[in-house]
């Protein structure tokens, strides 16, 4: 079992082996979240506003290019 020490901050330093494992580096965020009265770290992942639009051409299939994108861009 990994520990740490609380600073009178209440900073704590996560254990690098702990850091490795999740792929935080400094200035990244993380999340802690309770289950059931245990606590839980994790990295918390920027969603990109890119995401919205995966698997959207997967519906279209079919459809002509240039009638999507003037759709999108509207006339």
């Amino acid at each position: 079992m990994l520990a740490a020490k609380l600073t009178s901050k209440g900073q704590v330093t996560i254990p690098k082996k702990v850091r490795d494992k999740l792929g935080i580096t400094e200035g990244e965020r993380i999340q802690f979240y309770e289950e059931k009265g245990v606590f839980f770290i994790k990295k918390s992942v920027k969603k990109s506003p890119f995401d919205k639009w995966m698997g959207y051409l997967k519906r279209r299939k079919g459809e002509k290019t240039d009638a999507i994108v003037e759709e999108l861009r509207g006339k």
